[in-house]
């Protein structure tokens, strides 16, 4: 199977769920390969055949995006070092949940979450740990000899009643067969990959501005600008645009560049991935722009930018220019 086969089977079984999907990523480096939307469910998606590919510093990014857009982050694959994804279980790559294109599909299209964890030694499951000791009491069986039946301590026993700790799988297939009852917890895959609203304000570590020390360039001076109208700005490194700039009423893909070939393409990225994420898209042009606007993304020149007082303004000021290319 080769990465773009994955990513067409992804992207298949996404539609299939009833999702919505932005086109797909097509720069280099990137954080994400697709975003898609159900409802309220938003994801931002990396696709790598080997899981293993993800290195912190992309999934440093693709927490801080999922967090700004009230997202969640996850990594799709087929294999890890040496051997092929098992289905119906979950992987962890820099706190980044990982799975198979068969788990995706029993998740979001089947409606059945996986019960395996991969980790360090080995698969786990977590436990139900109510149902474990309401088992347990209603025979009169003691934590020792329960313990004891099972090859583990009284305290690891005590752990899987009141903390839910995971255990192996035999364990729990072992303890299920004393008392009668499922007791593997299913594994809610968007709360695992961190489905959240976003934060107040999220802190990424931050890149030193090139060229000499205590010097600026014109992108970071742009960006600069947009924080003093009022907005939080999260820089990127792998992501379409520059920027997400956020205030208490809006979100915005922000990219920042020079007038060229290439903000067109990847204002049009820009336009179908706002669609998605029901964010605001905007590229400030350092210069002069021969375009207003590129489909939804709004093209705002330097120094139509530098008259703008607040964040309400630029709104207005987005809006506007949205409703002129309309008519």
């Amino acid at each position: 199977m080769t990465k773009e086969v994955l990513i067409h089977q992804i992207i298949d079984v996404l539609a299939r769920a009833g999702f919505a999907l932005s086109d797909r990523c097509n720069i280099r480096p990137r954080s994400f390969d697709v975003a898609a939307r159900k409802d309220d469910t938003l994801l931002l998606c990396k696709v790598l055949f080997n899981i293993d590919g993800l290195n912190e510093e992309t999934a440093r990014e693709m927490k801080y995006l999922a967090e700004y857009l009230g997202g969640s982050a996850i990594v799709v694959g087929a294999k890890t070092r040496d051997q092929m994804l098992e289905d119906s279980v979950v992987y962890m790559r820099y706190d980044i949940l990982a799975l198979s294109v068969q788990t995706l599909y029993d998740y979001f299209v089947e409606n059945i979450r996986p019960l395996v964890s991969a980790a360090p030694g080995g698969l786990y499951v977590s436990i139900e740990g109510d149902l474990l000791k309401k088992a347990r009491t209603t025979q009169s069986m003691s934590l020792g000899t329960l313990a004891s039946m099972v090859g583990v301590s009284r305290r690891t026993i005590s752990k899987y009643e009141e903390e839910g700790m995971d255990a192996s799988i035999d364990v729990v297939l072992h303890l299920e067969d004393i008392f009668g009852v499922e007791l593997a917890k299913p594994i809610d895959i968007l709360k695992s990959c961190g489905s959240r609203k976003p934060r107040k304000k999220a802190e990424p570590e931050k890149e030193e501005p090139k060229g000499k020390p205590g010097t600026l360039l014109p992108e970071d001076l742009i960006l600069n600008t947009i924080s003093m109208l009022g907005y939080d700005v999260l820089p990127t490194a792998q992501a379409p645009f520059k920027a997400i700039s956020r205030d208490k009423s809006s979100v915005i893909l922000t990219g920042v560049s020079e007038f060229n070939t290439t903000v067109i393409k990847r204002a049009h990225l820009m336009s179908s991935i706002s669609c998605i994420t029901e964010t605001q898209s905007v590229f400030i042009i350092n210069g002069r722009s021969k375009l207003k606007s590129v489909e939804n993304t709004v093209l705002i020149e330097k120094k139509e930018l530098d008259t703008i007082s607040d964040s309400q303004e630029l709104l207005d000021f987005i809006e506007e220019r949205k409703d002129t290319h309309e008519a």
